[in-house]
């Protein structure tokens, strides 16, 4: 099969023919359809996530179809629709797993990370940590959906209570959680950076209640703030944004340091938080409000051939939405 192979980190993926992989006890075969580009894609290929798998195929946003069952596989059937999503397996034993905490398993395994990804035309995955991809979304629209739309999930659960609801920085995982705020009448204060009027605009489209740069304080004192950018410099001026008992929600896998700032703009029980990956739970909740409304993604479909450029895209902030590779266009 053809993949894009990161032979060292730092430096560009390379197109090689490997075999296609078999489903081990439990796994499912997939025939990619789409695999969404990711900004965690970006932080493991620039070496900025340490050790990933030695010849990695990265990718965790990935649509495909079963076209194999591993033996004791019944979850899903041959020729179903699935999503594999970031979290690729978790060791269901120790203290985090057995208490509801998955996401902070002792020995996990990441998709596109310690273990094979989607920017490839076959992937094996655990089907337990698999999704069904509700039928009113395409492959493309369902992409994004499993990270960006996933992972910005569990930062948004921390902002649940909240009426007013900062994001700074609006990209993949932005453009989806505004339109679930939306649908539960909450206001999005979006930030972007100095200058970046396109992503403004962007925001003020799907119904942002406001939109300014990231340097500037909101017309009002938020309730939650959820950082997407991966930039330490911007949780004290989220915290300047949010009111007392608000909260600070660092949604990235990676972010540059964190400068020092005075106490008094963490006093008042305001709190910093990050996440960390997602649950189960997380997923099977998001697809319930995904299948309940039609979650509008803003998808940019390139070959998978184009792996390097898409990434290059990304890294330099060049993306409205998000970017998705086909094996097979």
């Amino acid at each position: 099969m053809k993949a894009m192979v990161l032979e060292r980190p730092k430096n560009p993926l390379v197109l090689k023919d490997v075999p296609i992989p078999s489903p081990g006890p439990g796994e499912v075969l997939l025939e990619v359809l789409v695999c969404g580009v990711c900004r965690t894609d970006l932080h493991v290929v620039d070496g900025e996530l340490p050790n990933p798998k030695p010849n990695l195929i990265p990718g965790h946003e990935v649509v495909g179809i079963v076209r194999k069952l591993g033996s004791g596989a019944t979850k899903f059937s041959i020729g179903q629709r699935v999503g594999v999503p970031w979290l690729g397996k978790s060791c269901g034993q120790c203290r985090f797993c057995i208490t509801g905490r998955e996401n902070l398993c002792d020995r996990p395994e990441f998709t596109g990370y310690t273990r094979d990804g989607g920017y490839a035309e076959w992937i094996v995955a655990d089907e337990r940590f698999c999704f069904p991809i509700p039928p009113r979304y395409s492959n493309e629209e369902a992409a994004p959906l499993l990270c960006a739309g996933l992972i910005g999930f569990r930062s948004y659960r921390h902002a649940e209570k909240s009426a007013r609801i900062g994001f700074y920085g609006f990209g993949a995982a932005a453009h989806i959680l505004i339109q679930i705020a939306n649908h539960q009448g909450k206001a999005v204060f979006a930030f972007s950076k100095p200058g970046d009027r396109e992503s403004q605009d962007f925001s003020l489209s799907l119904g942002a209640a406001w939109a300014g740069d990231s340097t500037t304080l909101p017309p009002v004192l938020l309730d939650t703030a959820i950082i997407f950018a991966p930039v330490g410099a911007l949780v004290p001026q989220a915290l300047r944004a949010v009111e007392k008992g608000g909260t600070v929600v660092c949604a990235g896998i990676y972010m540059t340091d964190i400068p020092s700032f005075p106490y008094e703009i963490l006093w008042g029980e305001r709190k910093i938080v990050s996440v960390a990956n997602l649950t189960r739970d997380d997923g099977e909740e998001f697809f319930k409000i995904a299948s309940q409304f039609k979650i509008q993604t803003r998808v940019e479909v390139l070959p998978l051939t184009e792996a390097n450029n898409a990434l290059q895209r990304l890294r330099e902030g060049k993306v409205q939405g998000a970017l998705a590779l086909v094996p097979k266009l």
